[in-house]
């Protein structure tokens, strides 16, 4: 299914819920109709108000086969996985559905070494900085760390996706009508990032005008 992104990874507390959610309102802005699937059975499913794209429950199998079935059937839509931690088995089947996997990972020792398993374990996967410091000294010690632990890894990074606290917003209940610029221009650069990849085309700002509740 090449209209699938599955956000997976090894370790717990990587970012990947916020990267799910913050890639789905970049997609919107961009004028793309993305679905955010949850399969994290630790999490509740979110409402669809206010926001620039559809959430949808697919923590059971049974659900999740039958959003992936209606998928297959709007070749326009991306489906968005938040595929939870901890979890190998399902890991390993959301890779094999195909389309493009994103391994989150954030500015720690222990979240890199993980993350290379996980590379390693899916090569056709791409890892991407999370939560990444905005702090000019602690982009540069992370940015050290990477060229220490992850050099030979590089071309299968994408850019940082920086930390913002606003990002909180989109994982609440019913996200806020309006958001703040700082979280759109970041979700906006995660979305181009995903959509390059990809390449699929894009508006520089879209609208919702086709998602329906």
């Amino acid at each position: 299914m090449q209209q699938l992104i599955s956000v997976i990874g090894s370790k717990g507390g990587t970012g990947k819920t916020s990267i799910s959610h913050m890639l789905c309102h970049g997609l919107g802005l961009l004028g793309r109709h993305s679905i955010s699937i949850l399969t994290d059975i630790e999490r509740e499913p979110l409402s669809r108000v206010g926001r620039h794209y559809i959430t949808l429950d697919g923590r059971s199998p049974e659900k999740l086969d039958k959003i992936l079935e209606k998928l297959k059937n709007m070749p326009d839509w991306l489906g968005v996985i938040d595929g939870g931690g901890n979890r190998p088995d399902m890991d390993r089947y959301l890779y094999e559905l195909g389309g493009l996997v994103i391994l989150p990972f954030r500015d720690s020792q222990e979240d890199m070494r993980t993350v290379l398993r996980d590379l390693d374990r899916y090569p056709n996967a791409l890892g991407i900085p999370s939560q990444w410091p905005t702090n000019s000294w602690q982009q540069m010690a992370a940015e050290r760390t990477l060229d220490e632990v992850m050099q030979t890894y590089r071309p299968r990074l994408l850019d940082p996706v920086y930390s913002v606290s606003s990002s909180k917003l989109l994982l609440q209940t019913e996200a806020p009508s309006h958001l703040p610029n700082m979280l759109n221009n970041v979700s906006r650069s995660l979305a181009r990032q995903v959509l390059d990849r990809l390449g699929l085309p894009y508006t520089p700002d879209g609208d919702d005008s086709g998602i329906t509740n």
